[in-house]
């Protein structure tokens, strides 16, 4: 199995032979943690003799670990290599602003660009031809000729601004992200034994030869050989595939591998490989962790490609399926799983999940900007064609001139004039200051958000998390503050109420309350002195064991003199605490050969167990059944209510004279005790939790907490939490109870009977991970309520992974939570506290409220300008706001706009409504309704000024101005009362939801004044000095106090709409939905039936590129055709996408153990009916028996 492996990675990896300085050599070490089980005894006894012996080679000490000696430990590093893998590289920046120039709005903005720059350079031959008819506004002055180039390049330089700004903000949030894990890699500590002490260190730190301590719940960071261990199991699936627990002894299995998580038991290891060595870093290597995967990227992108043409084939593709398995009878040899007869009803039932939907608010905008790109195509289409119209009437019909050869190069002079008016249009239609608004509001947010304790992993989550109509949430840690205490005591047939003083326990009952505690806690598990003065003390390891341990503290006793006296390998066999067992059990042996055991475990179970129970004297008296129950009416029962966790502390001695028990008999062994006493252990509620869900509930969120503490303790932490209110008909159930509600009589779980039970369920206890991921997706998926249901989930264990992943937002602790829960989350608390999650639902919320600002202003703008150019255009023949105007307007406008009203931060007010709901248009009649409204008042305004202006100023009239004309004051006056209009509306957009007082916390935002008085003092500067390229005058200072006071007009017209009731308005329309799930066509469900997700933004994206490459694609997919019969791949490969099924199957068995990872494509080449998974989800069959 070993012979072959790992023979394309060793080239990789340098490997410096140090067998001089060491007993062993990288390269056996390596071979040796290849092998499995038995064949790694077998060679361990073979080299080295036994684990001692590997210890001796590697100059380390089974008892007091490595001397620690700066020199020691860098031979070791320089040796063996450090402990670090590296990362993937992360994409480049020029990559990123690849990906931002893929936007629609900004390639429409970039072609219109580009035509207009290429324009504005064409001079036609002879422009002084008198003889070629008179246009108002004809051929353009010098000033308008020379400044053309401006418009173009304003256009580009806009799309600059986007693109860096977007692809920046990518890079910042990756950089964050790379920063945020090294920090939690730094913190990740691992317990080792240097110079006989016993001592945490960073997990890049550790070397080979260093002594590790290992317990429940460790990821190991590196690969070793037991030297000692206590019932050990350990979950190597997530290198083996195998969901079985693997135990692990000194006799049977002693190798231990890095990645793999310690399920139950403790014990001791010597590290024998790290980092890329390890075998989880030889893995890595494979994946191309490190340089391979710029060619990894290449191949993905291939497969996309023609994944895209495969989609367009569809139609054809069926017929041809039928006609290649007709001609050739190898066909369906080469299917071996997916034929797809068998593959048909997999496809239904998937089609029949719900999905996880992604970027929704990205999927509204992208349609909106879309539709709205529509609109303005479509205005500046009429436009050119009146203008047109127009000229050649006036031109050929009205002055009967003939069309001249010498003058067509003039009459071309005027239509690109036209074009250049439609394309003005068509510029200021398309909101570019979209995508931006998003990019800034979102990037905002997560950087606001990590001062929150918020850190996003996926920028998505941040605005469904405005949505979320459910929180699921863990108890200890999240809504505790996972500090536990022993608050009460059952001992000596006495209930205290609070730790007892030491002299009234018996001096018998006392020491083995003692002896019991210390030996049967971890040893990893202590109480360490406060970092800072006055502190409390630090709690290191199981937080349950922590509480026992300060309990003898508090009882004036020393633990870690007996841990000194017994040390760990004294101890002569410890059953370890794991969820069947619900306890922990130490066996020490006396010097008479006889034995006693320690029991400590949940109170009702090992109560059970017990026969006997210690008195006031200290003597043990008979416990019968009868007695239990008593107990657990008087002590256990109301300890519970109270929301403690109660723990019964039990012994038992087996005497000489009975010979040594059969330990691996559990049933046996663990019966017949003694119970010493019954505490309760308090972990007392986070002090800002009772408000934060108040917040929540009156947010119109439900929080539900699951946990697995039992059902009384939880129901009191609900209660202290306000989770349950007094008086209320809620549910808090039991997982048992809870599986046999919601399954039906074969033991399948029906969703008719989770709806049942859920919108009621505020407590589940004693519950599973299984249940948790049950109980998310029965949620997700309920069809009860007319909304779909939002659920964000807390975790922070490995096992809450899936849940974590299936919900729409997951919360993984920072502090408490395992590697693996990170890696399934969207969110980490940093603080692992409730209160957290409720800011970022703020936050959530004010993403959506932001955009919806932007959009109200951005619209009104756009209507006006539109209008005006449009109307003006084909009244006059010239656009009254001149191309380079109307981009100051659209283009610095709508940015600073943007930024100004996206980074509005979140106020309480937020919390005060019910969630959107997905299907919430971002355009509320409301805002409609304002933009309407202040569009009347902005158009009224203009037309007047327009055509009567000059008479209300007493200046020269600029319409119709002849040609080579400089800038007019009439025309100055509208362009700079259109600006001051926009201005005010500024301040209006603000609110959205009708609110009065447009200045509240007006001061709050730096970044809004800025910006506002920022594009005021630019305004001045342009139309006083802006000159030719501006087409502006000097104004005095008359005129400039009009233009401001019919800008400040828009404040009062906005009083005036907001006392217009909304519902008497019923013509108007909301816009911006989002696309339904139920709109989706059917061939486009199909496409998306492989992804577990629908990302709305790609989906609109793509909708809006099909159009444009059917055609293309088309042919691609002929010459694709034709280039595999070439190359020999079959023809269905070419234009037939396969289930993935087996692919993913080869996927998992690739990685079953090291070996194969590295075999997978040469054995995938020699089966005859293989298929290679890619990562795109196809499958391309191998054609050794197809040709």
């Amino acid at each position: 199995m070993a012979n072959n492996s790992y023979s394309g990675v060793k080239n990789s990896v340098a490997e410096p032979n140090h067998d001089g300085e060491f007993g062993c050599s990288l390269k056996e070490l390596r071979s040796l943690m290849e092998l499995r089980g038995a064949e790694g005894l077998h060679k361990i006894q073979e080299s080295y003799g036994d684990v001692n012996g590997l210890c001796n080679r590697l100059k380390t000490s089974p008892v007091d670990g490595l001397s620690g000696q700066p020199a020691d430990i860098e031979k070791r590093k320089v040796a063996f290599g450090q402990n670090f893998i590296p990362p993937k590289k992360p994409k480049t920046f020029l990559q990123l602003v690849w990906e931002a120039l893929q936007d629609v709005t900004l390639i429409i903005l970039e072609v219109a660009a580009i035509v207009s720059l290429g324009l504005s350079f064409y001079k036609p031959p002879d422009s002084e031809n008198r003889n070629c008819g008179k246009a108002a506004g004809g051929v353009e002055d010098e000033g308008e000729a020379e400044a053309g180039w401006i418009e173009g390049a304003a256009i580009l330089l806009s799309v600059v601004c986007v693109v860096l700004v977007t692809a920046f903000n990518d890079w910042s949030k990756e950089k964050q992200f790379r920063g945020l894990q090294s920090r939690i890699e730094q913190e990740q500590k691992f317990t080792v034994v240097r110079g006989g002490q016993v001592i945490p260190i960073p997990v890049a730190e550790i070397v080979v030869g260093d002594i590790a301590q290992i317990k429940y719940g460790d990821l190991l960071p590196a690969d070793g050989v037991l030297i000692q261990g206590n019932d050990l199991k350990i979950d190597e699936s997530s290198l083996t595939g195998e969901s079985d627990h693997v135990k692990k002894s000194m006799e049977k299995d002693p190798l231990l591998l890095s990645g793999t998580h310690v399920m139950e038991g403790s014990g001791k290891m010597v590290v024998s490989a790290v980092g890329v060595n390890s075998q989880t870093g030889i893995i890595f290597t494979l994946l191309g962790a490190g340089e391979d995967d710029e060619d990894e990227e290449e191949k993905k992108k291939e497969k996309e490609k023609k994944k895209e043409k495969k989609n367009k084939k569809q139609d054809g593709s069926v017929e041809n399926r039928k006609k290649a398995k007709a001609q050739d009878g190898a066909a369906m040899e080469m299917q071996p799983l997916n034929s797809d007869e068998g593959a048909e009803g997999e496809e239904k039932r998937k089609a029949n999940l719900p999905k996880k939907e992604k970027s929704v608010l990205q999927g509204k905008l992208t349609k909106l900007a879309v539709q709205i790109g529509k609109a303005g195509l479509v205005m500046s289409a009429i436009t050119v064609i009146i203008l047109v119209v127009l000229f050649v009437v006036d031109t050929f019909w009205i002055q009967e001139r003939p069309w001249e050869k010498e003058c067509t190069p003039i009459y071309i002079q005027f239509f690109v004039k036209f074009f250049i008016i439609g394309v003005t249009v068509l510029v200021v239609a398309v909101p570019e200051g979209l995508p931006l608004a998003v990019t800034i509001s979102l990037a905002y947010s997560v950087k606001k958000m990590m001062k929150d304790n918020n850190l996003v992993r996926h920028l998505d989550a941040c605005e469904t998390m405005g949505n979320a109509t459910a929180i699921c949430s863990d108890k200890t840690g999240t809504l505790t503050m996972n500090r536990m205490t022993v608050v009460q005591v059952f001992i000596a047939d006495k209930h205290y109420k609070k730790v007892p003083e030491p002299d009234v326990i018996p001096a018998s009952t006392m020491d083995l309350l003692i002896l019991g505690i210390s030996v049967n806690c971890a040893y990893t598990t202590k109480i360490m002195s406060p970092e800072k003065e006055g502190g409390l003390n630090r709690q290191v390891g199981n937080k349950t064991e922590c509480a026992l341990l300060g309990f003898t503290l508090d009882l004036k006793k020393d633990y870690q003199a007996i841990r000194s006296e017994i040390p760990e390998e004294k101890l002569y066999k410890v059953y370890t605490f794991n969820s069947v067992r619900k306890s922990m059990s130490t066996v020490l042996k006396n010097a008479d050969g006889s034995f006693r055991m320690f029991s400590k475990g949940a109170s009702e179970i090992l109560l059970k167990k017990c026969y006997k129970i210690l008195t006031v004297t200290g003597e043990a008296k008979v416990f019968r059944p009868r007695d239990r129950d008593d107990m657990v009416k008087r002590v256990i029962e109301p300890m519970a209510s109270e929301g403690l966790r109660t723990i019964c502390l039990a012994y038992r001695d087996f005497p000489a004279s009975e010979g040594e028990p059969d330990w691996d008999n559990e049933s046996d062994i663990l019966t017949r005790l003694t119970c010493v006493c019954i505490v309760g252990i308090e972990d007392p509620v986070r002090p800002e939790v009772p408000d934060a869900i108040r917040k929540c509930q009156r947010a119109g969120i439900t929080v539900r907490m699951v946990t697995g503490d039992n059902l009384n303790t939880a129901r009191a932490i609900a209660t202290k939490c306000g989770i349950l209110q007094p008086g209320d008909d809620f549910l808090c159930l039991e997982g048992k109870e809870f599986n046999r509600r919601i399954r039906n009589e074969k033991g399948e779980i029906e969703q008719e009977r989770i709806d049942k039970i859920w919108p009621k369920l505020r407590v589940l206890a004693r519950s599973s991970p299984t249940d948790k991921h049950t109980l998310v997706k029965g949620i997700i998926d309920s069809t009860v309520l007319e909304r779909r249901q939002v659920v964000a989930v807390t975790g922070d264990g490995t096992n809450d992974g899936p849940a974590l992943k299936k919900a729409d937002v997951g919360f993984a602790m920072g502090i408490a939570g395992t590697d693996v829960a990170k890696e399934a989350s969207d969110i980490i608390l940093t603080d692992d506290n409730f209160s957290s999650i409720v800011k970022a639902v703020m936050w959530g919320r004010n993403v959506y409220d932001s955009i919806s600002k932007f959009l109200q202003f951005q619209l009104t703008v756009n209507v006006v300008a539109v209008i005006v150019a449009f109307t003006g255009a084909c009244i006059t023949q010239d656009s009254p706001l001149k191309a380079v105007q109307m981009l100051w307007v659209n283009l610095i406008m709508d940015t600073f706009a943007s930024l100004a009203l996206a980074t509005e931060p979140p106020t309480e007010s937020l919390l005060l409504r019910k969630p959107y709901g997905r299907n919430k248009p971002l355009i509320s009649r409301t805002m409609m309704k304002n933009i309407l409204g202040h569009a009347v008042y902005q158009l009224t305004i203009i037309f007047t000024l327009l055509f009567a202006g000059e008479k209300m100023f007493d200046i020269d009239n600029g319409r119709y101005a002849p040609l080579h004309a400089p800038p007019s004051e009439h025309y100055t006056i509208v362009f700079n009362t259109f600006v001051m209009m926009q201005l005010f509306n500024e301040i209006n957009a603000r609110k959205i939801h009708g609110e009065r007082n447009v200045f509240e916390g007006i001061f709050n935002n730096l970044i809004f004044c800025t910006i506002v008085f920022g594009t005021f003092a630019i305004q001045i500067v342009i139309v006083q000095f802006g000159g030719k390229p501006f087409s502006c005058v000097g104004l005095s200072i008359e005129q400039w106090l009009w233009c401001i006071f019919l800008g400040f007009g828009c404040l009062l017209w906005g009083q005036i709409i907001s006392s217009i009731p909304t519902s008497r308005l019923k013509f108007l329309k909301t816009a911006g939905h989002g696309t339904q799930k139920e709109e989706i066509p059917d061939e486009e469900l199909e496409e998306l039936e492989e992804l577990d997700e629908i990302d709305h933004a790609e989906r609109e994206l793509r909708r809006g590129q099909i159009l444009w490459f059917r055609g293309l694609n088309r042919i691609q997919t002929q010459m694709d055709v034709v280039s595999a019969f070439q190359s020999g791949i079959s023809f269905q490969a070419a234009v037939r996408r396969q289930p993935s099924s087996t692919s993913q199957q080869h996927d998992v068995t690739n990685v079953s153990s090291p070996t194969h990872v590295a075999l997978s494509p040469a054995t995938a080449f020699n089966t005859a009916s293989a298929t290679v998974g890619y990562p795109s989800g196809e499958c391309i069959p191998q054609l050794a028996v197809a040709l």
